[in-house]
């Protein structure tokens, strides 16, 4: 919500800016906000609908329905961001036009590095509970809730664009040469392709399906691993959404053990992996023999 109304006036204050000074790089800016605006209300339309009750059609809910629409956001950064800002500078590196009043394009643009620094700030402050100790990098690489990365790298890459657009423009007024803000136009073009393919492996890698983290699948692994289960023969997981993880597994049993202890056993070993994943909500065991033991004796 912070980035939305941060951007949504950083959109209109560029291009007003674009009107006054016709700069290139002012326009590929407007355009890039535009984009993030439209982002921003996407991720919220996305985590709106991922809320409904699951149905027959779809059993396991519609978590997913977050990841879909971080992955469009993700490919209108690309198209609406990256490719017109790319065509703009490279049609204006053809033909290169003076600007007009370069000094309201130079306020508009700290104002605005102000308003996406706030932005940036609030995305960090929301992300870093859920990145622990890891990297940034690591935290972008390996997220399950689709939003904050996308924000966070939105909110990065607007940070980024500000400073070359403001050198664009501040190398035209001091040198006089508009070709400066063309090739500014297109390395703010440059800069949001990068982000948008990242975003797009990532997003598309969710919508796929991805299975728990290393650190996540020990804890289920040593939460099934008590009593009477004597170890996991196997296990699946799957995130069926941001905060949902399915958990498929063949346990191996004491032998012996009557109807009543095995479903039991089984019901002590569903609590234990939910108190230690709050998100393990969906959790199918298989009961068998530890027949490797049984192979031994």
């Amino acid at each position: 919500m912070a980035a939305l109304l941060a951007n949504a006036g950083i959109a209109v204050a560029k291009f007003v800016g674009y009107l006054i000074t016709g700069s290139s790089s002012m326009l590929a800016e407007a355009v890039h906000s535009l984009a993030d605006t439209s982002n921003q209300g996407l991720l919220l339309l996305g985590g709106k609908r991922a809320k409904r009750a699951a149905t027959s059609e779809h059993p396991f809910g519609y978590g997913r329905d977050r990841y879909f629409y971080s992955f469009i956001v993700a490919l209108l950064l690309f198209t609406l961001g990256s490719v017109f800002a790319l065509y703009e500078g490279i049609h204006k590196l053809e033909g290169p036009e003076p600007l007009t009043s370069p000094l309201v394009a130079v306020a508009i643009l700290v104002v605005a590095i102000g308003l996406e620094g706030f932005s940036f700030r609030t995305a960090i402050h929301e992300s870093r509970p859920l990145k622990g100790t890891g990297s940034w990098w690591t935290f972008i690489r390996q997220a399950k809730v689709p939003e904050l990365p996308v924000v966070l790298l939105e909110d990065f890459g607007a940070l980024i664009g500000l400073a070359l657009a403001l050198l664009g423009v501040g190398l035209t007024v001091l040198t006089g040469n508009p070709v400066f803000d063309a090739l500014g136009t297109i390395a703010i073009g440059t800069l949001l392709g990068v982000i948008a393919i990242i975003l797009i492996i990532e997003m598309k890698s969710l919508l796929l399906g991805e299975g728990a983290t290393a650190p996540v699948l020990k804890k289920v692994t040593d939460g099934l691993t008590s009593g009477a289960v004597l170890r996991v023969i196997h296990i699946r997981t799957q995130y069926i959404g941001p905060e949902e993880l399915l958990v498929a597994a063949k346990i191996a049993l004491t032998p012996g053990l009557p109807v009543e202890d095995v479903a039991r056993a089984i019901d002590e070993a569903e609590a234990r992996v939910r108190a230690a994943v709050p998100e393990a909500r969906l959790i199918y065991l298989e009961p068998d023999l530890d027949r490797t033991a049984l192979a031994g004796s």
